[in-house]
């Protein structure tokens, strides 16, 4: 996607002209866009096409980028003053009587958290949201912090941030950087963004690169052994702030935003399993984050609304559960749902699915929907699949929750029994995973798969050949497309219970006795499940962990955990475990 039938437009300033490019409404509230290095205006192109629907987008050049001048000297010309009368000059023609929402990744980022904290900018910025770049004074108090007050913690953020920095040490360095990127590097960088970041091609990077990027070095030399060794003490944000951290971000710690509460009196944070360039890798996120933070400012309350340890990861995503109606699909879909996440509720009780999309919202989803499939049918999940996609958009976690108990010896077990048992405990995991994994193949923004399997994935039972057989496939199933989807950065979790309290043991079935004896058993193992008394509550919490931590195997209970351990370091105990009858 390209920036083509952007209405451009040059404002001089400072003895540079500035390029720039706007979309929208200009009517509309104001979204301005600062790249970073050794890009240009457009690394925002994805994330400008899709919020200029509801605002007025605006992007520029960074001086001396793309198809903005450069100063004369380049030496003293990218200090962050000039770069904040660039800013203020830009917003005098494009919204001169209202507030900007303000948007910066990486040196965008950096030189964003200029305008926000100095007081000629005051009441120019609505909102601010950070990505991949952190203000310099923070940064510099965050040093002195660790090197005043020593500790092996501390002393340890500062050697690993220091080797996440090596690119600074050499854009330091005199004609080294302007060599390497006016020859071999900049005809190989799109190239390495490709395979080590994963950013699709396309109109990025420009043809202005290897002159982007000489130039741009000197953000770094007019600014920052300036500023780290002298940071201000007044560098407080003016205005609410957004901060997205990517999870993987090959050149900043996480660690560096730890005590970014002091500096920002209204901030928001949210993470983001990828890389450094997440304006390109995961557009649709970035800009549904940005758009619900600036409804939120605008309506003047405080986001996010959810809370908990997974609200900054969660926020906003789009989460589909199977077996939503009862028990782990419940307390997961309502899990996601304190967590910020938009939740669609699959179950085949159009009831249950209903009550569970209801208490969803009011537990702290945005949005909550219930719709009625049954897994095990192929035309059903595709129908689903269809209108998810249609109403929804293209999930960003989904979780094969669905499932039903079987018990018995392998010769009591009929066809019927089996055909019945992996239908839905395999083909709807089947049917999930093939139909909406491969949209969140197709999109290439990433991903997460959960599926629900058992301990007894790797526990045999005598009594349980069916259900286990069931879990077992559900388990390599997740393995292999673990696998085959991990160059695409999506996710495949196999989540194993043990003993946890639901109602599928009040519904589960039982091969070879008549209905007097199953109702009994039933009841016996309800009763013992409720004795041992695990609630689908931790399951849920291991579920949202799972995906936070990309974890490929979880067992769960204690006796799933231990199972596990036996199943690779004692599997002949665990095999003389299985021969035991079990009572009920």
């Amino acid at each position: 996607m390209t920036l083509e039938g952007a209405r451009e437009r040059r404002i001089a300033t400072g003895g540079v002209e500035l390029c720039v490019a706007e979309l929208g409404d200009p009517q509309a509230p104001t979204v301005v866009l600062v790249h970073g290095y050794p890009d240009s205006k457009e690394i925002w192109s994805e994330v400008a096409v899709r919020l200029a629907g509801r605002f007025h987008v605006v992007l520029y050049d960074v001086r001396g980028h793309g198809r903005s001048t450069a100063p004369k000297p380049l030496r003293g010309g990218f200090t962050l003053a000039k770069l904040t009368d660039d800013f203020l000059a830009v917003l005098d023609v494009v919204s001169p009587d209202r507030p900007v929402h303000l948007v910066g990744h990486d040196w965008g980022s950096v030189q964003s958290w200029e305008f926000v904290t100095v007081g000629r900018t005051e009441g120019r910025i609505a909102s601010f949201t950070s990505i991949s770049g952190p203000s310099l004074d923070h940064f510099g108090h965050w040093i002195n912090a660790r090197v005043k007050r020593p500790t092996p913690r501390r002393v340890g953020q500062l050697l690993g941030q220091g080797a996440k920095s090596w690119y600074v040490y050499l854009l330091h360095t005199p004609a080294l950087p302007e060599l390497a990127w006016r020859g071999p590097l900049g005809k190989r960088w799109p190239g390495i963004l490709e395979r080590v970041e994963k950013v699709p091609g396309g109109d990025y990077p420009t043809a202005s690169l290897p002159s982007d990027a000489a130039h741009g070095a000197w953000l770094y030399r007019d600014n920052v052994r300036a500023r780290l060794t002298r940071p201000r003490a007044d560098a407080y944000a003016h205005a609410p702030v957004q901060l997205i951290t990517p999870q993987g971000d090959a050149f900043l710690s996480e660690r560096l935003y730890d005590d970014l509460e002091r500096w920002v009196p209204q901030l928001t944070r949210r993470t983001l399993p990828a890389r450094h360039w997440v304006p390109r890798t995961r557009p649709d996120q970035v800009a549904s984050w940005i758009e619900e933070f600036i409804m939120s400012v605008d309506r003047g309350r405080p986001e996010p609304k959810a809370t908990g340890r997974h609200a900054a990861r969660f926020g906003g995503q789009l989460v589909l559960v199977t077996g939503a109606g009862s028990g782990i699909g419940r307390a997961t879909a309502f899990a996601f749902a304190e967590a910020g996440a938009r939740v669609v509720a699959v179950d085949r009780d159009a009831e249950a699915a209903a009550r569970t999309a209801e208490l969803s919202r009011l537990i702290g989803a945005p949005e909550a929907w219930a719709e009625t499939a049954d897994v095990s049918d192929e035309q059903a999940m595709e129908k689903l699949a269809e209108k998810v996609h249609r109403a929804y958009g293209v999930l960003d976690v989904l979780v094969n929750n669905a499932g039903i108990g079987l018990s018995g010896s392998f010769f009591a077990t009929t066809t019927d029994d089996w055909r019945k048992v992996l239908d839905v405990n395999l083909w709807g995991v089947i049917h999930g995973c093939r139909l909406f994994g491969a949209r969140m193949s197709e999109r290439g923004q990433g991903g997460h798969i959960v599926n629900v399997a058992s301990a007894a994935a790797y526990q045999p039972s005598r009594a349980l050949s069916a259900y286990s057989t069931s879990k077992a496939a559900v388990l390599m199933l997740s393995e292999c497309l673990r696998a085959e989807l991990a160059g695409q950065d999506i996710g495949v979790s196999a989540i194993c219970p043990g003993f946890v309290n639901t109602n599928i043991t009040s519904t589960a079935r039982f091969a070879g006795v008549n209905e007097a004896e199953e109702r009994r058993r039933q009841r016996n193992s309800a009763r013992l499940y409720g004795m041992r008394n695990y609630p689908p509550e931790k399951v849920a919490a291991a579920i949202l962990d799972a995906v936070s931590r990309d974890k490929a195997v979880v067992p769960v209970t204690p006796e799933a955990r231990g199972a596990h351990l036996m199943s690779r370091f004692l599997p002949g105990a665990l095999r003389r475990i299985a021969r035991v009858e079990p009572r009920l």
